[in-house]
């Protein structure tokens, strides 16, 4: 949020209230979907676009929004996405060059910073990472949470993340190499010894 310091304290300055994350990124490219096109929501994970609608607002405003469904423990959710802002939220499927780079991510063994910091600490990072909706951020997290697994018992939160991160990763993968999802599962469980 932000928030003229003139009107709290009598100064000509503009003040974030809020500390931007460093992993936000400073301008999206905005993708045009079509129906039917997978898309992946940054937030809520990967989904197909059911309609494209326009809606009238108040005074004569007109916006124009993607209706993404999104399967949430197997049940649909409907959320409607601005498209003149959808840069910011969605973004297409990867492609085989990014689905090689996500299984080389998932290979390494080398550990993280992370590893040796308090579990709260470990959640938050994991957390910005994830919300950036970039795969390859996405994949550190998994790969990262599966090592400390065989090292470690995981918190209530990071078993949670972990859940999340396969998820997401799961679903994009399958549909990025056109298999099925429990083929993706078989080959994150080679991966990692589960």
């Amino acid at each position: 949020m932000v928030s003229s310091e003139n009107s709290l304290f009598g100064a000509k300055r503009q003040t974030l209230w809020y500390k931007p994350s460093r992993f936000m990124k400073t301008k999206q490219t905005s993708h045009e979907f079509k129906v039917g096109d997978n898309a992946v929501h940054l937030s809520h994970g990967v989904g197909i676009v059911r309609g494209i609608e326009e809606r009238e607002f108040g005074q004569g405003l007109k916006q124009r929004f993607y209706i993404l469904e999104i399967q949430d423990n197997g049940a649909p959710k409907k959320v409607f996405v601005p498209i003149g802002t959808s840069g910011q939220r969605l973004r297409p499927i990867i492609k085989m060059k990014e689905v090689e780079e996500v299984y080389r991510i998932l290979r390494k063994r080398d550990g993280s910073d992370l590893d040796y910091q308090t579990w709260n600490r470990r959640y938050r990072e994991y957390m910005e990472k994830i919300h950036t909706g970039k795969v390859q951020e996405i994949a550190e997290v998994l790969r990262a949470l599966f090592l400390l697994k065989h090292d470690k018992e995981l918190s209530f939160g990071e078993r949670k993340l972990l859940d999340q991160a396969k998820t997401l990763l799961v679903k994009e993968l399958s549909l990025a190499q056109n298999i099925l999802e429990a083929d993706v599962e078989r080959e994150l469980e080679a991966i990692f010894g589960t």
